[in-house]
């Protein structure tokens, strides 16, 4: 069993196309825009489709008479001159209908079946029709002349009821300025809510905020007004946390340093003097964590440290102490985005747990193992540390506990003296960081603690 413990925005693109609210208000208003489209279209293609299939037939019934007519009643030496005149000006050619031609059905649309029954009441019953005579493309109505058949060809751009292409434009178009009027105003809905998940986040990583803009309608101007009073209420906390550590530091370890003076000066046995300087050093530590957890960590003070510089000297550091032994292995070089003080508490109060609490069984010394390495994490590469003691561990059911402020554990990592604040302050500051902790059993004995910062880009 480990516990975990991540403090950091995730991708906020995938979180945005995933789950983001101006997705959802885009998507809904895209569906309500086509569907109030399509109603439309709909309730338009009701209504005008008896016009419009009475008007085409008109038109068909009206040119085939005129021409008809023209035919009839002109000179048979002009009729070739008309016939040409009727192919450049109109648009209308007239062939001899064969019992050869190659004829293929009228076009499939709604409204042809209806067409065909007004023109045939007009013009005969035995009119035929054909959307391709040949492989020549058109609008074919068959007419007779006496006893000779013909064959009148209309482009297909002059009858309004069987051009669909015009209808799928304009459909095209309302439908892409319909998108893009939708994500507009998704945009202007979602971006004073985005405003304030950008400065609620910046908070939660120890920033502070520019101030929302205080316009817009009274919902947008009262949560922005109160969130900007919040941040500038924290930060007056922030000010007042300082003062009152600044105060407690003083007053607590002034009567401290008295006492240190009293127990040096005073007539007293070596082993009395020593247990009482034991106790004044242990009441300074209790003092001293309290003000390190209680310290604020902002993202202000963030730069490029070297992380692997601060482990070898808090390694050899350890290595001086009598009870301890260690194993480094840290790679070169390697470069977070942190505050150096507080990186450098982090590792020495991970030594210090596992110096006083993670002694090996059956040694009087504390084996420990700091290692160091850059690896890729599901959030990008990252500087992953790990420090190891080789003790007995902790059961597996108390590590959710470990980790809580002023909790000391029954178990033989809670058998000496101090406030319950060691790992405590490193998970806040770990949290405050961005980044990961994990507490976990080590294979073979002992704890592992292992974190993981951000690079330094």
């Amino acid at each position: 069993m480990s516990l975990r413990f991540f403090s950091g925005p995730s991708s906020p693109r995938l979180s945005r196309l995933r789950s983001g609210l101006f997705w959802r208000t885009f998507l809904l208003l895209s569906v309500l825009t086509t569907l109030s489209m399509g109603s439309w279209i709909g309730l338009m293609n009701v209504y005008q489709r008896g016009s419009q299939v009475q008007q085409t037939a008109e038109q068909v019934v009206s040119v085939v008479t005129i021409t008809k007519a023209a035919l009839t009643h002109s000179a048979p030496e002009l009729r070739r001159e008309l016939l040409f005149e009727l192919v450049s000006n109109e648009g209308i050619r007239v062939y001899n209908l064969e019992p050869t031609d190659q004829i293929e059905p009228p076009p499939n649309t709604p409204e042809m079946p209806e067409i065909a029954a007004l023109v045939r009441a007009k013009l005969g019953p035995d009119t035929r029709f054909s959307r391709r005579v040949n492989g020549v493309a058109g609008f074919w109505v068959s007419f007779e002349i006496d006893d000779d058949k013909y064959w009148l060809m209309l482009e297909r751009d002059r009858l309004e009821a069987l051009k669909r292409v015009q209808w799928i434009g304009w459909a095209t178009v309302v439908g892409v300025l319909s998108v893009l009027g939708a994500a507009l105003i998704s945009g202007l809905v979602n971006l004073p809510l985005a405003r304030l998940t950008a400065a609620a986040r910046a908070i939660a990583q120890g920033k502070r905020p520019t101030p929302l803009p205080e316009k817009g309608p009274k919902e947008v101007l009262e949560a922005n007004r109160s969130f900007n009073q919040m941040v500038e209420d924290l930060a007056q906390v922030e000010k007042d946390r300082a003062v009152i550590l600044a105060g407690i530091s003083h007053d607590l370890r002034t009567p401290l340093a008295r006492m240190q003076l009293e127990v040096e000066m005073a007539t007293l046995s070596s082993e009395a003097r020593e247990g009482m300087q034991s106790d004044i050093a242990q009441m300074d530590a209790i003092i001293g964590q309290f003000l390190d957890y209680a310290k604020p960590t902002e993202a202000a003070t963030f730069v490029p440290v070297d992380l692997s510089e601060l482990l070898e000297d808090s390694a050899r550091e350890a290595a001086r102490l009598p009870d301890v032994r260690v194993q480094a292995q840290v790679q070169p070089g390697v470069h977070v985005l942190g505050n150096a003080t507080d990186i450098r508490r982090v590792i020495n109060n991970i030594i210090e747990n596992a110096r006083r609490y993670g002694k090996t069984p059956g040694r009087d010394v504390t084996e420990i193992e700091i290692a160091c390495r850059v690896r890729t994490t599901g959030h990008g590469r990252r500087a992953t540390v790990d420090i190891a003691d080789h003790g007995t561990g902790i059961p597996a059911d108390q590590i959710g506990q470990l980790l809580k402020p002023f909790t000391r554990l029954d178990s033989a990592r809670g058998q000496a003296n101090g406030a319950g604040l060691g790992l405590a302050i490193v998970e806040r500051v770990i949290s405050r960081h961005n980044a990961e902790l994990v507490v976990s059993n080590r294979e073979g004995g002992g704890l592992l603690v292992q974190f993981n910062l951000p690079l330094a880009t």
